[in-house]
């Protein structure tokens, strides 16, 4: 008999491992009873029979009662019924002598299925109390008890064997849902992570273009066309990144994030001090960096109120300055889009999956710097792209 109990929501395969097997296994028990009832014919005769009968009678009510109360988790009753079950057992030996043993292979498996920890002990006490009290009994004229001994021995292991197996296949499961769960939590949170990513840099430049547009409509209505142009192109752009987010299929590269992110400061009227080329960052990080500068410089335009922006690589860094003044507390730049938003956290996730670092802070005496640093691989070189060396400043 196996406790499969506190199963919930049963699939076919949940109802035979929790249902019909411990259904199964626990009817499967009843069989030793009988074995002591078909003895008691052999053993004694008339009212001692009759007694024998309402004995086993007894035990066999008792067991079914203790496996019911298994299989709806009522473990309360468990204890008790084992101790009656017991008794009853005693009460047999005199009719059934070395055969009421039976019993007690239903007693010491039920012990060792409700409590592992004392299966050993039960097990041994039991087999060899049915091993060696047929001998010891001159009156049963019989001697040790080797088959009854044998049955109790591989019954209660085997019961104590499928109750570890249901264990861990319980274990299993949960571990299974747990993991499950976890999956689709991360999926969420990486859902979350890069539509603020991604939408929060398409719809910083639109609001940005369309301002500007709005400005050059009355002076440079050609001007202010392109912008508007350009205005659609980005919309386009955030509908396939939201696809691509969703699906789980997202390129960002950190040349095509310079480009864009050169374009959009000019487009907000901030200088821009950018790398000329990404060469000098690694294929493995190039991604990641690209994150970084599309993160940085859409702060920049949405809270720095800055006059210039400058972004600096390396093999292993990239570093974002501005030198503006926007936001509140002292806070300037990058650091308030990722300092108490979303930006920060999910930068900092991407950044510690690839084993880096991100700091950010204000500037003395104003502005924003925001560095995220990876560790450097062998094969990468010290060679740095930045405002002092492969940048370019324009609007």
């Amino acid at each position: 008999m196996i406790d499969l109990d506190h199963e919930t929501a049963p699939s076919p395969a949940h109802q035979w491992a929790g249902g019909w097997r411990r259904l199964l296994l626990g009817t499967g028990m009843l069989v030793f009873p009988a074995l002591t009832a078909v003895a008691l014919a052999g053993d004694v005769s008339g009212a001692a029979t009759v007694a024998g009968y309402a004995v086993v009678a007894a035990f066999c009510l008792c067991y079914v009662l203790t496996a019911l109360a298994l299989g709806r988790g009522q473990r309360q009753w468990i204890k008790p019924l084992l101790v009656v079950m017991t008794v009853l057992f005693l009460a047999a030996l005199p009719f059934a002598h070395g055969d009421a043993f039976y019993l007690a292979t239903v007693i010491v498996s039920e012990i060792a299925v409700v409590w592992r920890k004392y299966a050993a002990r039960a097990v041994t006490i039991g087999t060899l109390a049915a091993l060696l009290l047929p001998w010891a009994v001159p009156a049963w004229h019989t001697g040790p008890g080797g088959f009854q001994a044998l049955a109790l021995l591989f019954t209660a292991l085997t019961c104590g064997a499928f109750a570890e197996i249901a264990a861990t296949n319980k274990a299993l499961v949960a571990a299974r849902a747990e993991v499950a769960r976890l999956a689709s939590e991360a999926e969420r949170n990486r859902i979350a992570r890069d539509l603020h990513d991604l939408l929060g840099h398409s719809l910083t430049a639109i609001t940005v273009k369309s301002r500007l547009a709005q400005r050059l409509a009355g002076k440079d209505l050609e001007h202010a066309v392109a912008e508007m142009a350009a205005v659609e192109t980005l919309s386009r752009q955030a509908l396939s990144d939201v696809r691509g987010a969703v699906t789980g299929y997202r390129e960002v590269s950190l040349a095509g994030e310079v480009a864009r992110g050169r374009e959009l400061l000019r487009a907000a009227g901030v200088v821009a001090d950018l790398p000329r080329a990404a060469d000098a960052v690694g294929p493995e990080h190039r991604e990641l960096f690209g994150w970084v500068v599309r993160e940085g410089i859409t702060n920049v335009v949405r809270h720095a109120r800055a006059a210039r922006c400058s972004v600096a690589l390396t093999a292993s860094s990239v570093e974002i300055r501005d030198d503006g003044t926007g936001g509140g507390g002292g806070g300037a730049g990058v650091g308030v889009g990722v300092g108490v938003g979303k930006g920060l956290t999910g930068l900092r996730e991407r950044v510690a999956a690839a084993g880096g670092t991100v700091e950010a802070g204000p500037l003395d005496p104003r502005g924003w710097r925001l560095l995220v640093t990876v560790p450097q691989s062998d094969t990468d070189t010290d060679t740095d792209s930045g405002p002092g060396s492969a940048s370019e400043g324009t609007t």
